[in-house]
């Protein structure tokens, strides 16, 4: 195998860490190996154990490498939670050709100009994203190399992030013993992974609801416009329904599951805006579950209308409030599309609908051929979408946009003794 064509993609999240490895063909991601394992260690898209997350992570990298018959030394990562802010920012530059070409040199200068904002000292840059470059007042131009001016300006949208989860991340890394070329909004990876280019261009927003946040990317005219994160996610809907049902959360969250699958079951076939599950019989049968606490029979109305739908109501009407806040919501004719593992929660769509008056459609994964029989639902959106962002920055030299790496303190240099551990520990039984 080619190492310059391999990337391996690592999404931290709240419920479970997965890994990827996969091969860069064009536009298409030919996954060679996955593995997911359940998280520990980390509560809200943030590290709060490093210890913990570096055996999660440890797990999940061994299991897709042992099935990509690769060994992995460089991953991207995703990054989440609530401390992930986003802003709007301009960059103004004279262009240097004394002829007045533009060329690459004038696009980074530019680029780099745009980032000077003011950001307190405890948050780092994660993403500079061009969204639109400007020639001598000529608007609305992607790429504006070899066009002739004295004047370059560009908009570009800035995601932030707290430093400190930035450098755990890293140390965690550090100590699972692989290099981090990049790191990516977990948001962001997902619209990669999930939105199509008509959708971005004509303006949509992308919901990621994960166990613990739930991520909003807002798109106008083929770009990021808005970024930002709500700290309520799935587990939330597990929580009430383990309080209502006066139940485990491991019996919530089989209840959970099984009422999803059932909807998805019948995704296909639900026509409406009435949920069949509800529409057909009231009393489910729960005894296949095996639950701990002995329950066979629940009333589904209950269930879904009681429990479930109060939430994703609270979320999507958050969603809303930061649509309205980003304000682009008159930009985005093509509506909604949620990914993520909590999109196939029964009732989702119809509340997304309801709440924020849009199209809404359920976002799967596109462009990825290999071993994708796991992975071909939205809860692996996000790690498919690192694989796709990781063949950007593979070819750095010819970025869409010029779209900068981000800047991590010490990557690089605290790993040469992990790695030799991990290199020697290969060798034991």
């Amino acid at each position: 195998m080619s190492e310059d064509k391999i990337i391996t993609g690592v999404d931290v999240g709240t419920s479970k860490i997965v890994s990827l490895i996969a091969r860069a063909e064009g536009s298409i991601v030919n996954v060679l190996g996955v593995a997911e394992v359940a998280s520990r260690g980390i509560k809200k898209g943030q590290i709060v154990d490093i210890k913990e997350a570096v055996q999660c992570i440890n797990e999940s990298l061994d299991g897709a490498e042992r099935m990509a018959g690769y060994s992995v030394s460089h991953i991207i990562s995703s990054i989440g939670g609530s401390h992930i802010e986003s802003q709007n920012s301009k960059g103004v530059v004279a262009i240097s050709s004394p002829r007045g070409e533009i060329v690459q040199s004038d696009l980074d200068r530019v680029i780099e100009a745009a980032q000077a904002v003011s950001l307190p000292s405890n948050r780092q840059i994660i993403h500079v994203l061009p969204r639109n470059y400007s020639v001598d007042g000529q608007e609305g131009i992607k790429d504006p190399i070899g066009m002739s001016g004295v004047r370059l300006e560009i908009n570009t949208h800035i995601i932030s992030g707290a430093s400190t989860s930035l450098n755990n991340l890293e140390k965690t890394f550090s100590q699972v013993g692989v290099d981090m070329d990049g790191v990516a909004f977990s948001g962001y990876a997902s619209s990669l992974a999930v939105l199509s280019d008509t959708e971005k261009e004509l303006g949509v927003v992308l919901i990621d609801i994960g166990a613990g946040t739930t991520d909003i990317a807002i798109y106008v005219e083929g770009s990021l416009a808005h970024s930002s994160v709500i700290p309520v996610g799935a587990r939330h809907i597990t929580n009430d329904l383990a309080i209502g049902l006066r139940i485990s959360l491991e019996s919530a969250e089989k209840i959970k599951l099984f009422l999803s699958q059932a909807r998805k079951k019948s995704i296909r076939d639900d026509r409406d805006h009435v949920n069949k599950e509800v529409r057909t019989t009231d009393e489910i049968d729960l005894s296949p579950l095996g639950l701990s606490e002995d329950i066979r029979k629940a009333s589904q109305k209950t269930l879904i209308e009681g429990i479930i739908r109060p939430r994703l109501n609270e979320i999507f009407t958050m969603v809303g409030l930061e649509v309205k806040r980003s304000g682009f919501g008159g930009q985005i004719p093509a509506g909604v599309v949620i990914t993520g593992g909590g999109a196939l929660t029964v009732a989702a769509e119809n509340c997304a609908k309801r709440a924020l008056a849009m199209p809404v459609r359920i976002g799967f994964p596109t462009n990825i051929k290999g071993i994708i029989e796991e992975i071909q639902g939205p809860a692996f959106a996000t790690v498919i979408g690192l694989a796709m962002y990781g063949t950007m920055l593979k070819t750095k030299a010819s970025f869409p946009f010029g779209i900068s790496l981000p800047q991590i303190p010490h990557l690089g240099f605290r790993k040469l003794f992990s790695r030799v551990f991990k290199f020697f520990k290969s060798f034991l039984p």
